[in-house]
């Protein structure tokens, strides 16, 4: 059996349950930048960084900003600089990068990227690919980062340009800066999992498999070494953990169609009894959405609090997604009398959005997940997607409660604007979010309520059929079968009454 394809014996929602010797939840990618730096500055074998978008002018952590030369001493901070002076200074250390192929043109338009991009092209220690190993319309859309098997981050965040920024999501923060100018971008909110030990080495089994299908030559596992690359400055949150693994990969090429994301979604949802927590880029998925439903129609229903971004990023975006938003909010509305789900949309101190980039829920405080996985069609089906989750009613991981339940106040004081302390007590005295959130004063940060807008027939027809938000490859040869799209024939929810009736 390929070690990549789903073991029956486990779950149709889980590839793999692993320990992990340490994890940890960073939040937001000036911390991970950070600490990245520090892991790969203790790589022996080998690097591994897969994602769908690399931009080597990013700033890592510390260093200096501009070129590296061979005798300084001082580490650049820039990534493609700093890949170069680390091959330099560890004979025998690999680095493997593995990109989404599609957005191969975007180097074009990055200046200096080229100029990175030919020097690791001549360095022997430096190998890096485009990953065109999916149907067309599909893309590779893991981040994850392995280093010599022990240590691995998998999440939400890219090691591109424009994602960097701190939980406090300043106002025209002068160090969110866009490479080499003088633009600066809007706040941005992330997450990812750190992890080290057997789920390090499961996710590099998983890197070498997909290294493979891109083309790439085979990576033999790295060989067994005492000392791990866990940053030294880093407490964890949990010690001694199973960590459950899920994906989703559309047929391709003989390699089958993995749907444990979608399954495992489903399963966390309809397991909730008091209450779900969940960040997402997008909430445009139908299979999401009617187990949503599902819950919210059974007895004594959990509360279900989702962060999302104002809009979508992009044209497109805004079409596919925030026109299933809306219309997959119209229909849950009427299997949820009591208005126990709510979608908030947070913005910083001076009222600006704050952009939601992160996948991550909490269910009843047992379990956390977080990858790379969108609450859209394409995470489900589509794209190539990894998340990781620590579920605390699984024998052992009875421990992991307590961190799991920080990690929550962590995120709703971050969005709300309240000390973690002072979430921490609302919380104990009304377990409420939805309340909370709304009696939190508006002095700072805050969220308010998403507000569901007008659509026109036109953004009706194309979220209705999912035409830029498949399920399938073959969806986007048949955009208008019955058998497609967010109200399908024999699904769970349908389109708002007052739709219907027109």
């Amino acid at each position: 059996m390929d070690p990549n394809d789903p073991d029956p014996a486990v779950s149709p929602s889980v590839w793999r349950y692993v320990r992990a010797d340490r994890a940890h939840v960073v939040i937001d990618a000036a911390a991970y930048f950070t600490l990245m730096q520090q892991a790969m500055e203790q790589a022996r074998q080998r690097i591994h960084l897969i994602g769908w978008d690399f931009d080597t002018r990013m700033r890592l952590g510390s260093g200096r900003r501009f070129w590296n030369l061979p005798r300084k001493r001082v580490k650049p901070a820039r990534l493609g600089a700093f890949v170069v002076w680390l091959c330099q200074r560890r004979p025998g250390l690999q680095v493997r990068l593995l990109k989404w192929n599609m957005g191969a043109l975007k180097f074009l338009l990055r200046g200096s990227m080229i100029i990175d991009l030919i020097r690791w092209l001549f360095s022997p220690s430096i190998d890096f690919k485009f990953d065109a190993a999916h149907p067309v319309g599909c893309s590779h859309h893991q981040k994850i980062v392995v280093i010599d098997d022990m240590f691995a981050a998998c999440g939400g965040i890219d090691m591109t340009s424009d994602r960097w920024d701190t939980p406090e999501h300043l106002e025209q923060d002068p160090r969110r800066r866009k490479p080499y100018g003088t633009k600066l971008y809007g706040p941005w909110h992330d997450l990812t999992m750190l992890v080290e030990g057997e789920a390090a080495a499961a996710l590099s089994e998983l890197g070498r498999q997909r290294w493979l299908q891109a083309g790439g030559s085979p990576l033999l596992p790295c060989a067994v070494q005492a000392d791990s690359p866990w940053p030294q400055s880093l407490k964890a949150e949990f010690r001694d953990v199973e960590v459950g693994i899920a994906r989703t990969r559309t047929a391709w090429n003989g390699l089958p169609e993995l749907r444990e994301i979608e399954a495992l979604f489903v399963e966390h949802i309809l397991r909730a009894r008091r209450f779900i927590y969940a960040e997402s880029q997008y909430f445009a998925s139908r299979a999401v959405a009617e187990a949503v439903a599902r819950r919210l129609s059974q007895p004594d229903p959990p509360e279900i609090v989702l962060i999302n971004p104002e809009t979508s990023s992009g044209w497109l975006e805004q079409t596919a997604m925030d026109g299933a938003r809306i219309q997959l909010c119209h229909a849950i509305a009427e299997h949820d009398p009591a208005g126990r789900f709510r979608i908030f949309i947070p913005y910083n101190a001076a009222g600006t959005p704050i952009y939601i980039h992160s996948k991550v829920m909490i269910v009843d405080d047992e379990v956390v997940r977080i990858g790379s996985a969108n609450m859209n069609n394409r995470s489900m089906g589509l794209d190539s997607e990894c998340d990781l989750f620590i579920d605390a009613a699984r024998p052992g991981n009875e421990h992991a409660a307590p961190a799991i339940r920080n990690i929550r106040i962590t995120l709703l004081a971050e969005h709300v604007g309240l000390t973690r302390e002072k979430v921490a007590t609302v919380l104990d005295r009304n377990s409420s979010m939805i309340d909370l959130i709304e009696s939190a004063p508006r002095k700072g940060k805050y969220v308010a309520p998403f507000v569901l807008r007008p659509l026109t027939d036109a953004e009706k027809a194309v979220a209705d059929n999912a035409l830029l938000d498949p399920e399938r490859p073959e969806d986007l040869f048949e955009p208008f079968s019955k058998r497609r799209g967010l109200f399908r024939r024999g699904g769970f929810l349908k389109p708002p009454r007052e739709w219907r009736r027109r």
